[in-house]
């Protein structure tokens, strides 16, 4: 019995930890810092390095489909590099990589979760909630 407790104590130690909620308030913070200065603070695409973009950002308050539905798993994967977006002449910057922190998840429209930082998923959570 002790062998047994030993290893379940083990298992539940060495299995990664997630965040149950998104921060949102975070999630603005960190892209006011990283995504801002093309996005702009207020995420419409009018940051003050759009004068030399040759592509301008897209306004992220109109990301809701026809549908009504926030396509909060293709947000992630833009954001952490899974999905590469060409634009301003070249890919979007990555930022996943920036962004480590503990490890999030969402579900993609499927149910299938979609694994990344807790960083990420606060940041499209926030995106989510300005949505127009």
């Amino acid at each position: 019995m002790r062998r047994f407790l030993c290893l379940m104590a083990a298992l539940l130690l060495a299995a990664p930890a997630y965040a149950t909620d998104p921060d949102i308030d975070n999630g603005e913070q960190l892209f006011r810092s990283n995504c801002a200065t093309c996005h702009g603070l207020s995420a419409r695409g009018d940051g003050p390095m759009t004068a030399i973009l040759q592509v301008l950002p897209p306004d992220l308050t109109l990301l809701r489909g026809a549908d009504g539905v926030f396509p909060l798993a293709d947000v992630v994967r833009q954001i952490d590099g899974r999905d590469m977006m060409l634009a301003h002449g070249g890919p979007m910057p990555i930022f996943g990589f920036i962004l480590e922190d503990q490890s999030g998840v969402v579900d993609d429209v499927d149910g299938t979760p979609v694994f990344t930082s807790q960083a990420v998923v606060d940041i499209a959570r926030w995106l989510e909630s300005i949505q127009r």
